[in-house]
This record gives structure tokens, sequence and C-alpha cells, in this order.
């Protein structure tokens, strides 16, 4: 379509420059200057609709509405921004340079100079199309992707939700449907979420830390949403089934999500205080979900780490302490029972030693400096870190330690406890379990062990089980009343986890737990300075 058009009266400067913006001039005659409207100069311009039909008003041209039209789908076509797969990317095809626009959306994509390519950054493509629009483009979305999913039917939440609880779930709608929530360990967190699924009621991604929480949550599912079986899908191993509501391990969703991601709108992460590791955050990065929450008793990390969860997942939405919900007999109350022990004169004649020689090749640098230097290559720095492993090693398998522990366990027997014993080494579990004589639970023990194990435990048939890291999540076993922490990390994360384990509320139920330290040695700094449970310093700071 040619658009012409005379302008009778003499333009200013400022005016004929204005309108050259947009259109030619093409002479004068005795009826006035002519003028065509240049749909190059539209095209390339950042003129909007509303901006060209202004300067042409300004200088009296009136254009009809089939003339409007053709000039707004000129506008179409130049703002127009297709996003569209290529291959399991998104990518994002804008029709012109988009100049200073990129600012506004840098942090949703990323470009490939070798394929001068805009790639979409899952994690924000919903976010990055409802920025895009507001900045007046034509977004041709070719993806198919929804925001919401429904379940293919209505699903109620069957159980109820205790006041804290309904408080959390109020906080994660209030914050559109993210966020992370930060209870204690039998404080209820999967009830919050299944309650969550029900309120929403759309399709469902929940990742778990171990296969025994997936099969956890698929009994919870069962008992509190009245949703079939057959439409809960378990994503792992050699049984990889996407349904309605999925639930998979992170090892097996941090390889397949790219498969999983398009089919989900909510994705609930369970102890989510693992995402930040680099491969378990390409869960959260390249899922399209936009409406996400995560679960975690210790959301806090010493490496500082959590910092990189809140835009993943959202902020801290809600949170409760132990000693906050125990006061309130939602949690078992607890004591913590520090117990002292000493080196004997052999390691107490090593650890001198070592810690003389440690500050030799370190020259009082900090633990986190010397652990830069050694990564540089620093030769002096990597003899530290041995120095410093075999420091952690006499006090973590120190000789009084397994004589505490032995006395421990033999009293609380008579007071008819059922005990769980921490460490944090499999070969010191090993040593233990043959002191105790109970069984042993490590990452090498297989399922079918594993769950003969933790059934007698159940049960009663063994009163005291001993457990390295795996025992730190996914136990429930709520009649244990004690635990005895032999070694550990020295994290509050940690610590906190093992606490979790023993509050499960019963009638009468009152929860120890006991920390053997090795006096004069680091441990007991850490101990000291882990003395106070509590979050709230780390999430004030987070505003």
């Amino acid at each position: 379509m040619k658009i012409t058009f005379i302008i009778r009266r003499w333009l200013s400067r400022e005016e004929f420059e204005t309108l050259s913006l947009i259109a030619d001039y093409t002479g004068r005659d005795r009826l006035g200057s002519k003028f065509v409207i240049n749909p190059s100069k539209i095209m390339k311009s950042d003129l909007s609709f509303n901006e060209v039909i202004e300067i042409l008003s300004d200088i009296g041209v009136r254009l009809g509405d089939v003339e409007k039209e053709y000039i707004r789908n000129l506008i179409r076509e130049r703002d127009k921004i297709v996003l569209q797969w290529l291959g399991s990317m998104i990518i994002m095809k804008p029709n012109r340079f988009l100049g200073e626009v990129l600012d506004e959306i840098r942090d949703y994509v990323t470009y490939d100079k070798s394929k001068r390519l805009f790639i979409v950054k899952p994690l924000y493509f919903f976010q990055l199309k409802e920025k895009l629009q507001t900045l007046g483009f034509n977004v041709i979305d070719e993806t198919n992707l929804k925001s919401e999913m429904k379940l293919p039917f209505k699903v109620s939440f069957k159980g109820s939700l205790r006041d804290y609880q309904s408080e959390a779930l109020k906080k994660w709608i209030e914050n559109k449907y993210r966020g992370v929530i930060a209870l204690p360990t039998g404080s209820g967190k999967t009830v919050i979420a299944l309650a969550a699924i029900g309120e929403l009621n759309e399709r469902t991604l929940i990742v778990v830390y171990t296969r025994e929480q997936m099969f956890q949550w698929q009994d919870k599912i069962v008992e509190f949403l009245d949703i079939p079986s057959s439409y809960i899908g378990l994503y792992y191993g050699d049984e990889k089934r996407i349904a309605p509501i999925t639930i998979s391990t992170y090892q097996t969703a941090y390889r397949h999500i790219h498969v999983l991601s398009k089919h989900f709108t909510l994705l609930i992460v369970d102890e989510c205080h693992h995402l930040p590791a680099d491969k378990f955050k390409i869960i959260a990065e390249n899922s399209f979900a936009p409406k996400r929450m995560g679960l975690s008793a210790t959301v806090i990390r010493e490496d500082g780490k959590h910092e990189e969860l809140f835009p993943l997942m959202g902020g801290i939405v809600y949170y409760k302490t132990p000693e906050d919900l125990a006061l309130k007999g939602y949690l078992a109350p607890y004591t913590i029972h520090q117990v002292y022990v000493r080196l004997t004169p052999e390691e107490r004649r090593e650890y001198r030693e070592l810690v003389k020689l440690y500050r030799e090749l370190t020259g009082g640098l900090q633990f986190n400096q010397v652990l830069e230097e050694a990564m540089k290559g620093n030769e002096r720095a990597q003899e530290a870190l041995k120095v410093h492993s075999k420091l952690r090693q006499i006090i973590a398998k120190a000789e009084m330690k397994k004589q505490a522990v032995k006395w421990i366990v033999e009293d609380e027997l008579k007071r008819g406890s059922k005990i769980l014993v921490f460490t944090q080494y499999v070969d010191q579990a090993k040593e233990l379990g043959r002191i105790l004589g109970a069984p042993v639970l490590t990452g090498d023990v297989e399922t079918r062990e594993r769950k003969r194990i933790l059934n007698e435990f159940r049960s009663g048939r063994s009163r005291v089980l001993v457990v390295t890291t795996v025992g730190d999540e996914g136990l429930d076993i709520p009649d244990v009343n004690v635990g005895i922490i032999v070694t550990g990390t020295g994290s509050r994360r940690q610590f906190i986890q093992r606490l979790g384990r023993l509050l499960r509320p019963r009638e009468g139920k009152v929860a120890k737990l006991y920390e053997i330290i090795v006096k004069g040695t680091l441990e007991e700094f850490q101990a000291q300075r882990r003395k106070r449970i509590e979050i709230d310093e780390y999430i004030d700071s987070e505003g």
C-alpha cells in the first residue's frame, strides 16, 4: 500500500525533520509539498503506532482506518519477537535491533555469539514473555508452553493444617506462588506442599533427595490428596514415568530436566538447601514452572550459597525454629547435652605437633585463604590441607569418644530409649556398630538390606542404629528419642538436621541430643559457636 499526502502550508525545519523519520519528500507543486510514507523508515525506527499517528496529526494529516491498520501492521511486524524451540532450547528471534531493550531483559536471556542467537533461560521464560509484552512487543509464542496446566480432574486436600502450616501456605500464595518454607524436621512441610497442590490443582514435579523420600512422598500424596495412584509417576532409575504428579530424585532430575520441564507448572523441591550445588541448580534453572515451592529445615548453608537459592525458588516466605514449635507442642521438647572428652596422651602429642606444623605452613592465613591458595597450586597450602585433614581425623576418632558413646547408650537403653548414633566416617560407624552390637547404615548398604535394617529399628527389634550422613535426611522414625553426635562437619545445618530426626512428637516424649566434643580442640570452638540454633540472624540479612 502506498500512502501519499500533501501539506499545503510551509513546514518548519523541526517539523520537516520529524516528518522525515517516517516519510519521504517527493516535491512541490501548486497544491503544496508532497510526501509518501516510507515503510522502511518505520521498520527501522523505534516509534510506536501512536507516535507515528501523532507526528502526522501535528501537521494536519488525517489517515483513514485502512491506512492506520496498514501502519499498525508494519509496526507489529517490526516489533514482532518469535519464541520458538531449537532442539531442547527456546530461542528469541526479534525482527529489529533491540538496543536499550536488552538492558530490560538481560537477566532473562543469553546471547550465543557463534550462532548469533538469543537463548531464553527457562527459569525466566514467562517473565520474559510478560516483560516483552509490557514493552509493547508483538510476542509470537510458538513453544506451546503454558503458565498454567491444570490436572485432568479436581483434586481435593483431605487433611487439615495446623495454624503455622496455614500461615506458611498463605505467605507462599501471597508471594505469587513462589518461595521457600523453612520449618524443622517433623513439622509437616510435606503436608503444606500437598495442600498447595490441592489449592492450585496443577501438574506438579516434586524433586526429593533420596529414593526413600520419593516413596514417602508417594504414600503421603495418596494419604492427603484424593487422587488415583495411577496419576502419580516415579521418575528415577529404570522406572521413568511422567504423570500429572511426578516425583523424581535430584540425581535423576538434573540429568533429565530437559525432558521433564515442559510438562509441569508447579515445581516442589524438598531439602532445597541442596539446590545451589552446581549440578543440582540445573534443575531449577531449566524448569519452566512459574510456581515454585522450596522446603527445608536448614536453608542456610555454611558456604553462603543459600543466597543462590532465592532467585531459583524465591526468598524465604516463612520459617519457624525447633524452639518455636516445641514450645507450642507441635514438636517434642528437647534437651541438648554436650559431653566433653579429652585426647589420650599419645593423641594429644600428635595433635600438638600437627597444629605446630599447620601454623608454620599457613603463616597465620585463615582456612578459606589456605583453601584458595591450594586451588591455585600453592604446594605449602596443599600440604597444610593434608595436615588439617589429619587433625580432623584425630579429633573425630578420639579414643575416648568410643567410651563416651558406649556409656551413653548403656544408660539410655536402661531408660527404654531408642537411639540414633551419628558419625561422619564409614570406618568409625562400623567400629561403633561392633562395640555397641548395633546395625550400621551407610551409603554403601544396598536398598533391600537398608529396608531390613530400618524395619527392625522401627519395630523395636533393634533399639540402637549407627548411621553416617545417610541418616541426616529422609529418616522418618517417630519414636526415636535420643541422638548421639560422635562426629560431624561442624556445620549448623547438619546439627539442626540431626536434631530434627528426634523431634517427631509422641505423648510424653522428651528428646535428647548428645554431642560428644573433644575439649581444647577446634571441635569445642565449633560447638560453642553453634550453641544457639537460630536462623533469624541470616534471614534478617536477606530482608
